[in-house]
């Protein structure tokens, strides 16, 4: 493996707080996890992920997290906008990523005011803009789409309608990162729309759903990758999988302690012995998101855009 250049996680999070969040019709074709229940009202459905969210970034700067939290636009209408991590990377070495979004609502989430508000703060030295490609309805959702292993420079994705393998290549063009492809489908033998749903990175171990990928050899493509980066793989199953088991995201407060992010839903689907096994690595922090979960079909991980570019000062 090559000698590790960056962290794998960081202390500084943007998040989205929803200003109209709701079940988007527009992403529901290809997202398995999103259920429209219709027993809530929307104005109930959004005062409900109101206070999950709030709940949420309380209990991370509890940890001593930080969390940047940016206010969601009232107009244009965005019902995904808590999900910032699918629009946008920030990277050490200052650059910014933006990407194409398959779901016409989700492309107005992208926000070049949010990233001139982070540039007072942060150094932006480098911008990879690659929504063109929506025009060509090729699409790469972000950190949805791609599980980054930082330090070794490896980006693990499995394709789908959301993920092009072309675009990966640009991804990996730009950032140096050598891709790590694969398939991978859920109970009923459907693509899964985002590697991050069945697949989370920690600094020494991994997570993965392995019942998802049925070709042996793309299977063993992928534990050979993980085991030569020194990580310990925790598997879980499809049900856990389907629970948001595998939507986790580590990170660090300000002291180093770190600390494995997910839903409280995620948490009650692990075993004892699970639970025991990623504590041998780190800190568990998780928080009820049911609302979220349930409407948006997607959980903490999805919630959390890493920031690691470089201070100002």
């Amino acid at each position: 493996m090559v000698e590790p250049k960056t962290q794998q996680t960081t202390d500084t999070l943007l998040m989205v707080r929803p200003a109209h969040f709701g079940f988007n019709e527009e992403t529901a074709g290809n997202n398995a996890f999103q259920v429209n229940d219709e027993s809530l009202s929307m104005e109930e459905i959004q005062e409900r992920a109101k206070n999950e969210f709030d709940a949420f970034v309380a209990k991370l700067r509890a940890a001593g997290v930080e969390v940047i939290v940016v206010e969601d636009n009232s107009d244009p209408f965005t019902p995904d906008a808590v999900f910032p991590n699918n629009w946008v990377t920030f990277h050490e070495d200052g650059a910014v990523i933006t990407y194409p979004m398959f779901a016409p609502k989700r492309r107005l989430e992208r926000r070049e005011d949010v990233l001139e508000a982070l540039n007072q703060t942060f150094y932006i030295d480098d911008r990879l803009k690659l929504e063109w490609h929506e025009g060509q309805n090729r699409f790469l959702e972000g950190t949805g789409s791609m599980i980054l292993d930082r330090p070794n420079q490896l980006v693990y994705a499995c394709l789908s309608e959301r993920t092009h393998e072309d675009l990966l290549e640009e991804f990996c063009t730009f950032t140096g990162y050598e891709k790590v492809v694969f398939h991978a489908v859920d109970g009923k033998g459907q693509p899964i729309y985002h590697t991050n749903v069945m697949m989370a990175l920690g600094e020494t171990f991994a997570i993965i759903a392995l019942d998802t990928i049925a070709d042996p050899k793309e299977k063993a493509k992928v534990l050979a990758h993980v085991h030569q980066s020194n990580k310990e793989v925790v598997e879980i199953s499809l049900e856990q999988m389907m629970a948001f088991a595998g939507n986790m995201l580590q990170v660090h407060n300000k002291a180093g302690q770190t600390f494995l992010v997910m839903s409280e839903q995620a948490y009650l689907s692990l075993s004892e012995n699970q639970i025991a096994r990623i504590q041998a690595h780190t800190q568990i922090l998780y928080s009820p998101i049911p609302t979220i979960e349930t409407y948006g079909g997607g959980s903490a991980r999805c919630m959390m855009a890493e920031v690691f570019l470089p201070r100002r000062g």
